[in-house]
């Protein structure tokens, strides 16, 4: 009987001590689990860090380092590749506390967190589009930025995808025989990526819809406007080949 109640006595002992183990974390003070925080990310346990900042920041509202725990919980999602949810993350820091010292690194994550996301040309550009709206208005809220290269360097990267796309579709346009749609789409990469590389082949597709449009004279002006350009980016002779046949095919029918 005594050994059966000895053995009773280690055991509730030995769940006392797990439960206790287990719940060590959560009886730790704000500080403390705030350094085991960034200890695991540190060490790339991004979720167990997502565990320790959203316990910092739930028992640490409106303190310096409650909102220190925000932008790092963000950092904890990011550098996990769970974008969408890091952008959420330090959102709430810059809606919320805008005073923050990481306001700054917050904004510019969340850019990268959607150039990361903005897929290939052709698929949907709405993370592209969001990514180059976010840089635009980092780059006017923090025109002094150390990052500010890095930022011009992305825009120029998103206009040229976004241009890209919108040529693809004039050129599909194209192939669909809507030769005014063309001419439209075209001349919007024209008017809105001028400073892309994808300009010259625009100006290459719209002389080409120009063309295929019988509008065979204003094809000719802007052959002749840009055959320099087009020289030296291998676009000339398939343009001039295009308009000299449809201008054939043309005069054929008149004779």
């Amino acid at each position: 009987m005594i050994a059966l109640f000895n053995l009773l006595l280690i055991t509730i002992s030995l769940l006392i001590f797990s439960c206790t183990g287990a719940n060590r974390n959560k009886n730790a003070t704000i500080d403390e689990r705030f350094k085991v925080g960034m200890e695991n990310l540190e060490n790339e346990k991004y979720l167990k860090a997502q565990s320790d900042f959203k316990y910092v920041v739930m028992r640490g509202a409106g303190t310096d380092l409650g909102d220190d725990a925000q932008y790092y919980l963000g950092e904890s999602f990011f550098r996990n590749k769970e974008y969408i949810l890091a952008i959420a993350e330090y959102e709430k820091l810059t809606r919320r506390m805008g005073y923050s010292p990481f306001t700054e690194n917050a904004r510019f994550q969340i850019c990268e967190a959607y150039r990361i996301e903005s897929p290939k040309y052709y698929h949907d550009q709405e993370y592209t589009e969001k990514a180059l709206e976010r840089y635009q208005e980092f780059l006017d809220d923090f025109p002094n930025t150390l990052l500010k290269e890095e930022v011009i360097s992305s825009i120029d990267i998103m206009r040229e995808k976004l241009g890209t796309k919108l040529y693809e579709t004039g050129i599909l346009y194209i192939k669909l025989e809507e030769y005014e749609s063309a001419i439209m789409t075209f001349q919007s990469v024209i008017d809105t990526y001028y400073d892309t590389e994808i300009i010259n082949d625009a100006h290459q597709g719209m002389i080409i819809a120009l063309a295929q449009n019988r509008d065979i004279d204003k094809a000719i002006l802007l052959l002749n406007k840009y055959e320099k350009v087009l020289i030296e980016n291998g676009l000339y002779e398939d343009a001039k080949n295009k308009v000299e046949k449809v201008q054939k095919r043309l005069q054929r029918k008149e004779n």
